[in-house]
């Protein structure tokens, strides 16, 4: 089953979205992100984010049932797009390698593009409902299912040269995974630069080459 937006159970009250519409929801979760990357999911309430918007209570809850949904909402989304950054065609010719550091660059481009939402996992697990990490862990591991095969075949094609297979794929994950804890938008280095020292280190993790390693029978 292909996975998308609509697989979250917490996808939001609206049933028949239009532009106007998709625009006010968009409004509700820009101001909500603010509040919550800013003071937290505990601190943050209906109440502010009504206040930042300068609409009525029933506006909000017109599109969305709680906070709760309105942060799980936030979550989905960057999580879709990360972690199904390795979903190429069945038949893409593309080496086992190339597809390898492609989909973790799209990873990596893929956080830093939803910060601060993409971060919220990782700083508020708790927040969640079970059914919502449910369906994250099998996001994941929808990603794992196919990272760990591509390093085993690159290194099988002599262009990778690590030892433990999910080992590597947790570590190469990890490299996106703690931005929350540091990452700054305005930071020193723009937002290209950062996934070009990113995957400098995600290609020393794997022992990327340059040319396969040559057989030695």
């Amino acid at each position: 089953m292909a996975i998308t937006h609509a697989t979250h159970p917490g996808s939001g009250r609206q049933r028949t979205p239009t532009a106007d519409s998709d625009a006010k929801r968009e409004r509700i979760l820009r101001a909500a992100e603010a509040l919550f990357a800013k003071q937290g999911y505990a601190r943050t309430t209906i109440e502010q984010i009504v206040q930042a918007l300068g609409v009525t209570k029933p506006f909000v809850y017109y599109y969305f049932r709680n906070k709760q949904e309105i942060f799980e909402v936030l979550s989905w989304r960057p999580a879709v797009e990360c972690f199904t950054a390795l979903d190429f065609a069945e038949h893409d010719p593309r080496p086992a390698h190339e597809k390898a550091m492609l989909g973790l660059e799209q990873l990596i481009r893929a956080t830093i593009a939803h910060s601060p939402a993409a971060f919220f996992a990782y700083r508020e697990p708790q927040a969640y409902r079970p059914e919502y990490l449910a369906e994250g862990r099998r996001l994941a591991n929808h990603f794992y299912a196919r990272l760990c095969p591509l390093l085993e075949q690159g290194r099988a094609e002599g262009m990778f040269d690590f030892t433990e297979t999910r080992v590597t794929a947790q570590a190469l994950c990890s490299l996106p995974g703690f931005l929350f804890t540091w990452y700054r938008p305005d930071g020193r280095l723009p937002p290209d630069a950062m996934v070009a020292e990113l995957m400098a280190l995600a290609a020393r993790m794997v022992g990327l080459r340059k040319k396969p390693r040559r057989s030695r029978s």
